[in-house]
């Protein structure tokens, strides 16, 4: 070979062959779900693992309700990934992009190929703000935001304690969202600041919701419908927010008309609280492990009392993104979580899963400041309570405390560590 066919073939551009590791166990998603279920699968002695999460924070997201309401601090609600990846665990710092049930494979955003002997898929949800029309400009303005966002909560205080009259309209998409009391939460919190510093009668709240109903058990909603009424609160079923004008000061609804089709309804605002429509990670969404058709379409199926996959017996999904028909909330995980690690590991060693997760989820509703509803139900709608000897159908101070700050050190403590 001449010098200029050497110089020319090392001039070629190479074939790159995709990295490839393999594991016996992959966790996509290192939020509540996934950590939790890593801690308790190595307690159980379980090696040979790795977490696929692109984050380097985690938050304890229950906290933004009572950041926003100015009795907490946004710092409080965030800890480094590093520390709460269980030891021994290896972490694909990178986000998952594909998943490949039948070659058994996770594909990532750098291109790693990541092989699995059993996948438990708990990547959360996403918050679509671009699916309103103009929610991320009206952002920006003074008058708008949300406490789903950990920069944004702290701007919810911000407008609550300067607010001096006006419309205040808090909104609640159509779609699933995570803790789906947490729109209702702060609502109640701003009307009884507002009623604390006088100003009750000249603000009107309103509450525009893409939901049928107030809250879907009804023993907890009939609560709920006298905290609505002790605050003069306007609600709005069936409003599903659509667009935001933020220079105007005006929200789009869509309703739906009795003839069919939907109509638009404009409301103004000189306070928003937005929750953003949200739905399961893209990749998830267009993935072989969702349905891809149907009321569930987008979510990762799993049978919703053992938590494994249909199609994939390998394959097990919790949390936000999965189509378990209960709410989406940290209580949810922490009964589901135990549920998947034992069927899990008798799946593993060959055996049949039997454990079952009956639907237990809990939503602690802040009505006012220093007043908790602690809503605790199962796949039935039927109330669950974990505290024996006490009435939990009833706004409680006890429980307030609870949620304040036992909750945050059971979540950080033992949660986490899979000790809870």
């Amino acid at each position: 070979m001449t010098i200029s066919q050497i110089s020319q073939a090392s001039a070629a551009p190479l074939l790159r062959v995709p990295a490839r590791e393999h594991f016996r166990v992959v966790l996509i998603g290192g939020g509540t779900a996934g950590i939790t279920v890593a801690a308790r699968l190595r307690r159980q002695g379980v090696t040979d693992m790795a977490i696929i999460e692109p984050s380097r924070k985690h938050y304890y997201q229950p906290l933004w309700t009572l950041v926003g309401a100015g009795v907490a601090r946004a710092e409080d609600s965030e800890r480094d990934e590093a520390d709460f990846i269980p030891q021994g665990v290896r972490w694909i710092q990178e986000r998952a992009e594909e998943v490949d049930p039948v070659a058994r494979e996770v594909l990532t955003h750098s291109g790693l190929r990541v092989g699995y002997d059993f996948l438990v898929v708990a990547p959360g949800i996403q918050l679509d703000w671009d699916k309103v029309r103009g929610l991320r400009e009206a952002l920006q303005t003074p008058c708008v935001s949300s406490n789903y966002g950990f920069q944004l909560a702290p701007k919810t205080w911000e407008m609550i304690r300067g607010f001096q009259g006006g419309t205040a309209l808090f909104t609640h998409p159509a779609t699933p969202v995570k803790c789906a009391g947490a729109p209702q939460k702060i609502m109640y919190l701003a009307a009884d600041h507002w009623r604390r510093t006088g100003l009750s009668e000249r603000v009107k709240v309103l509450f525009g919701s893409g939901g049928k109903v107030l809250f879907g058990v009804k023993p907890f909603a009939e609560v709920l419908q006298g905290v609505v009424t002790r605050y003069g609160i306007d609600t709005r079923f069936q409003h599903n927010l659509v667009e935001v004008r933020g220079d105007r000061r005006e929200a789009v609804f869509e309703v739906p008309r009795p003839e069919g089709g939907v109509a638009q309804v404009t409301l103004s605002y000189d306070f928003l609280h937005v929750t953003p429509p949200q739905s399961a990670p893209d990749f998830i969404q267009r993935g072989p492990l969702s349905h891809q058709q149907g009321p569930n379409k987008g979510w990762v199926k799993a049978d919703k009392y053992t938590l494994q996959h249909p199609d994939f017996p390998e394959v097990f999904a919790l949390g936000d993104a999965s189509d378990l028909p209960t709410s989406r909330t940290g209580a949810a995980i922490r009964s589901q979580a135990p549920v998947l690690v034992e069927n899990l590991l008798a799946v593993m060693r060959g055996a049949k899963p039997e454990a079952r997760y009956g639907g237990y989820a809990s939503c602690p509703l802040t009505t006012a400041y220093g007043k908790l509803l602690l809503a605790e139900f199962d796949y039935d709608g039927k109330p669950t309570p974990s505290f024996p000897f006490i009435n939990t159908l009833q706004e409680r101070r006890d429980m307030w405390w609870m949620k304040k700050h036992g909750l945050p050190r059971l979540y950080w403590g033992f949660m986490l560590r899979g000790r809870a």
